[in-house]
């Protein structure tokens, strides 16, 4: 009589097989259900996303390239430009630096309130930016906490330049805090004790250590910040006044084109935040890629 003998399988090769086959299982869908969730998103992306940007850009080109450069070389419109590059580079050198700090205390120490600090970032999500935009007019305005203080001192916030920085900053200061936290929580404190204990400082740690490893994921942050301080526009509306040529950044200066029926000049307008999307889309998944091959492969 032979008897034969069987070695037991491991249980994670156990786990590793019946996750192989639950991804068989899933990628051997008919061939009908997977054309179908395809052609959904497909078209879905092109009504919503597709056919927009191309007829915003058809729109802008209407009249031809002489009339889109004329449009775009006009003082106003230029005031527009030059307002909406400062206001996103104010906010968010602002947001850089407050991120990297907030980022660094909540994933590095642990502190009493430190639920309540990411609660706060989080806060510019849940809020609506019209609202955050009258909080500063209930601030800054006339009738407002600080009014009478800023009037006798002959210091205009609201409905000025500081005004829309306030707003612009507010709206997007999660963004930055919110792309490192994670980041330097995986990554732990390990190199950084490391660094401490063989003499570095705590400058020569950051500068050596944590931002290097964290670069990807601060561009990352930096961008789409970026991004949404240039096209920002429920809560730059209501602190802003609408002064032409003063006060009007590119969003607002489409909705007053706009609304003039000047339609080929807003779509000009238009087409110049549309591309600047365009450009950081590109950027965004060339940063998401680095981030990727900069994390540790999984245990998958």
């Amino acid at each position: 009589m032979t008897v034969v003998t069987t070695t037991p399988i491991p249980r994670f090769e156990v786990a590793a097989r019946q996750t192989a086959k639950s991804r068989r299982d899933v990628r051997s869908e008919p061939w009908l259900v997977r054309w179908l969730i395809i052609g959904f998103a497909v078209t879905f992306l092109t009504v919503f996303v597709v056919l927009p940007l191309m007829l915003v850009f058809s729109e802008a080109f209407a009249k031809g390239i002489g009339y889109y450069l004329q449009t775009l070389s006009d003082p106003e419109a230029l005031a527009a430009i030059r307002l909406t590059l400062l206001t996103a580079a104010i906010s968010v050198g602002l947001n850089l630096v407050f991120g990297v700090i907030a980022a660094w205390a909540i994933a590095k120490f642990e502190f009493r309130g430190k639920t309540f600090l990411v609660t706060l970032i989080d806060l510019p999500f849940s809020v609506s930016p019209v609202i955050s935009g009258l909080v500063f007019v209930l601030l800054f305005g006339a009738q407002g906490f600080f009014g009478p203080w800023l009037a006798s001192h002959g210091i205009q916030i609201l409905f000025a330049v500081p005004a829309i920085v306030l707003a612009t900053t507010f709206v997007t200061f999660p963004f930055v805090a919110r792309e490192l936290i994670p980041l330097m929580q995986e990554q732990g404190a390990q190199e950084e004790e490391a660094a401490i204990s063989l003499g570095a400082s705590g400058w020569q740690t950051f500068w050596r250590v944590t931002l290097p490893n964290i670069k990807w994921g601060l561009l990352y942050g930096v961008l789409l910040c970026n991004a949404r301080a240039m096209g920002e526009f429920g809560a730059v509306s209501v602190v802003s006044g609408h002064i032409r040529g003063e006060t009007n950044t590119m969003p607002l200066l489409v909705e007053i084109l706009y609304n003039e029926y000047q339609m080929v000049a807003a779509f000009a307008i238009a087409s110049l935040l549309a591309f600047l999307a365009l450009v950081t889309l590109v950027v965004k998944t060339i940063l998401e890629s680095q981030i990727k091959e900069g994390r540790p492969p999984s245990d998958d």
